[in-house]
């Protein structure tokens, strides 16, 4: 039997991340002696839960080759809607909270996918029009100013422990574990990749693209709902100009974790490493007080270098 040889470029496209990951650890644990405390990278893991969250639902839309770039804005209305009725006086139930910072986002969500599924238009244009007008309704509905004010329930979900875990990171877990099951143990994310795939192909076969677009766009948005509600419960206030910049953060995340801007290929947990890539980034050139401004310089080619990589290694497969 003939044995198979080993295969670097195979072996780095799906492991380098990890080391990558790794080494950056080890040079910022060298260059701040603050970076590796237990309470940054607790603080590391509070900051990943709600950019994970958000590249969760960017994953799913990226493997069916679409795009989502309302995510930010989303994020921001459904914190502004949920927390509408966060107050103590007068007093709701969380759970009701929850649920309907969680519409919104779906709401928003469904707005996108009807719009790519059912026109043809471009997921580009049609999330871009989102992003615009769920900012500006935001923008509105609260005229401009934080709404502050929020109970002591509410604020446990951003800020709680359950043990010795903070409550956001027990949501990020959780959602990494369905977003798992979808993808990867179900005949719905098997639909995905089909689609991402080979549109044509999957509907040929029976799939119904339709469906499976408008279904990714919506979990998008219930993820964007979430993340909007544990970004204002940590933050104790719901501010309309919240998660400027998120999408870009969330693309990015997912696409270092091997997600192809094509679609039809991407996985959970290479975009929680991505995810954890930025978030690390961010957190050691802060440490090391390097400009915000040079730090969106970086992550502009970080994520250029990503789609490049990716553009790559699409072309050595075929």
């Amino acid at each position: 039997m003939k044995e198979k040889n080993f295969d670097l470029g195979n072996f780095l496209r799906k492991f380098g991340i990890y080391f990558v990951l790794i080494l950056m650890m080890i040079i910022l644990s060298f260059l701040s002696k603050s970076f590796m405390t237990v309470s940054n990278m607790m603080n590391i893991l509070r900051q990943v839960s709600v950019s994970g969250i958000v590249a969760m639902g960017m994953t799913l839309v990226l493997v069916t080759g679409g795009i989502d770039l309302s995510v930010g804005s989303m994020i921001a209305f459904a914190g502004v809607i949920g927390c509408t009725f966060a107050h103590p006086d007068p007093s709701y139930p969380l759970i009701v909270v929850i649920l309907i910072g969680l519409a919104a986002g779906a709401l928003c969500g469904l707005v996108n996918g009807l719009i790519v599924a059912y026109t043809g238009v471009n997921p580009f244009i049609a999330t871009m029009g989102m992003m615009t007008i769920a900012r500006g309704a935001t923008l509105l509905f609260t005229n401009g100013r934080p709404i502050n004010d929020l109970s002591e329930s509410f604020q446990f979900i951003g800020r709680g422990t359950v043990g010795f875990i903070s409550t956001p990171i027990l949501f990020l877990i959780a959602v990494c574990i369905i977003s798992a099951l979808i993808l990867h143990k179900t005949s719905l994310g098997r639909y995905i990749f089909a689609v991402g795939g080979n549109e044509n192909a999957a509907k040929v076969s029976g799939i119904n693209v339709k469906k499976i677009k408008i279904f990714v766009y919506i979990y998008s948005g219930i993820l964007c709902g979430l993340a909007g509600l544990l970004l204002a419960s940590r933050t104790n206030a719901a501010a309309p100009n919240a998660a400027s910049g998120y999408e870009l953060d969330a693309i990015a995340a997912g696409v270092i974790g091997g997600t192809s801007t094509s679609g039809g290929r991407g996985g959970v947990y290479g975009t929680i490493v991505g995810a954890l890539i930025m978030v690390v980034l961010s957190n050691g050139l802060d440490m090391l007080n390097v400009s915000s401004y040079i730090q969106q310089i970086v992550k502009g080619i970080i994520i250029i270098g990503a789609v490049c990589i990716d553009q790559f290694s699409k072309g050595k497969d075929s």
